[in-house]
């Protein structure tokens, strides 16, 4: 399809990559040196949108105080691409047909007609066929653009793609410096039995969310938090995985202190929270100790209010060293009060490599 010139349809649910397809086909083409003109038929306005397509001339409504070229114009030699052809009014759809027919634009306020060359690919995640059966696209424009046919599947319809689609997209969103993030075969079967009613676009947007939540770390289905999932995909998680999930890849600030302490009393029993004696640090001590795991006790016993405050005190230092000293930056990112991390920075001495600021 790439070496010829002829009219080409895409059609395909939204999120398929649709105008991916439409780009390869350009870049492969012998037009590839030209300009590749993509254009929304949806997303401009009714009153706009044939001067957008065809160009206007000074003076041919309010506001046209120069020439301007239209996308078809600018696509001389090259590819232009009609993305939601299906949304296209039926007054336009006359005037594209003759473009189609002719390979001449009629400029707003023109008084003659500008010879474009153009190979056109359009595309639609609407069913054209039922649009003409109920009169909404003509049945004359949808010949001439329905040339070489070429439909992109939904993603649930090809779910082992996700053997090369989630490592290349770990890649793309992997922060600099820091691995991509892997998944257990659990999760993966899991991807792979979800819809994707968002299709590729859906399991990109993931995809970013959880390199960016869960940097450089190996998940299972388990370890990520229901609200971080899609209602469909955390129904599977519900459904496969009946132990609690694992404390340790649970993203600062996401998950309440208060299902943090339900979730280590899960593991512990209820007997090892019967001591009564007060702590005003009870609460982010346990959230070091799920950040941290549960280490084996040594058998010579150790200090625990030490131990969690050598804890707190790293955690902090990387912190601050992380926002360059920020501690407004610092407090968020640890989910602290600004002036309960200005406490602890006193109370350990702390001085990061940089000033401090606010």
């Amino acid at each position: 399809m790439a070496s010829s010139t002829a009219t080409v349809l895409i059609t395909g649910e939204s999120g398929t990559g649709k105008e991916l397809v439409a780009r390869a086909l350009h870049e492969q083409s012998n037009r590839a040196g030209a300009h590749f003109v993509p254009i929304n038929c949806a997303a401009i306005p009714k009153d706009l949108l044939e001067s957008e397509l065809f160009g206007h001339r000074k003076g041919a409504f309010t506001g046209a105080v120069a020439d301007r070229i239209g996308r078809f114009e600018m696509a001389h030699g090259g590819t232009i691409f009609l993305d939601e052809i299906g949304d296209l009014p039926l007054d336009m759809q006359v005037k594209l047909l003759r473009v189609l027919q002719e390979r001449t634009v009629d400029p707003v306020g023109g008084s003659r007609p500008v010879h474009v060359d153009v190979r056109v690919v359009a595309a639609t995640h609407r069913d054209l066929e039922h649009e003409i059966a109920e009169g909404r696209f003509r049945e004359d424009l949808y010949y001439r653009l329905n040339v070489l046919p070429l439909q992109t599947p939904a993603l649930r319809e090809r779910t082992d793609d996700l053997d090369e689609l989630l490592p290349h997209l770990a890649r793309r969103f992997a922060s600099k410096g820091t691995s991509p993030i892997r998944f257990e075969t659990d999760f993966i079967d899991a991807l792979k039995a979800y819809a994707w009613p968002g299709n590729v676009r859906e399991l990109s947007n993931l995809m970013d969310r959880f390199s960016t939540l869960f940097s450089g770390q190996t998940l299972t289905l388990s370890c990520v938090p229901a609200n971080l999932l899609p209602k469909g995909l955390a129904a599977l998680q519900a459904e496969r995985c009946s132990t609690p999930p694992p404390l340790t890849l649970v993203p600062k600030g996401v998950e309440p202190a208060a299902k943090k302490e339900d979730d280590l009393m899960a593991l512990l029993g209820p007997e090892s929270f019967n001591d009564t004696t007060p702590s005003s640090d009870n609460e982010v001590e346990n959230i070091i100790m799920l950040a941290q795991g549960m280490p084996q006790l040594p058998p010579q016993g150790l200090s625990l209010k030490d131990r969690l405050a050598d804890i707190e005190r790293d955690l902090i230092t990387q912190a601050l060293t992380r926002t360059d000293g920020n501690v407004s930056q610092t407090a968020r990112l640890l989910n602290l009060q600004r002036t309960t991390l200005i406490e602890k920075i006193n109370k350990y001495e702390l001085r990061p490599n940089t000033s401090m600021s606010a």
